[in-house]
């Protein structure tokens, strides 16, 4: 079975070609593949709300308590949320 370390679908010209059990392996690859980087898309999303909102905060501490353009964010919460943190309950007074 040919390597799929480009983003070539030169697998897909022959694909009558390949056995059923190859085809599925390519599946399984593909698909960790496609997880692997809805994983890294998803952190790099994360990170960016962070980077904003914290650049929000800024702004609106510079100005004086301006409003929020994007809401309430909490920078802290946006952290542990990406880090796996469980979520601070503010109502026991941890938050």
């Amino acid at each position: 079975m040919e390597a799929l370390d480009d983003i070539s679908f030169d697998y897909l010209v022959n694909i009558q070609a390949y056995s059923d059990d190859e085809l599925k392996e390519l599946i399984r690859r593909l698909s960790d593949e496609e997880k692997d980087l809805s994983k890294r898309r998803r952190l790099l999303h994360g990170q960016i709300d962070i980077l904003r909102a914290e650049v929000q905060r800024r702004l609106r501490d510079k100005h004086q308590g301006g409003s929020d353009l994007a809401g309430d964010v909490k920078v802290d919460v946006l952290t542990d949320v990406l880090s796996g943190r469980p979520p601070k309950n503010p109502a026991k007074g941890d938050g």
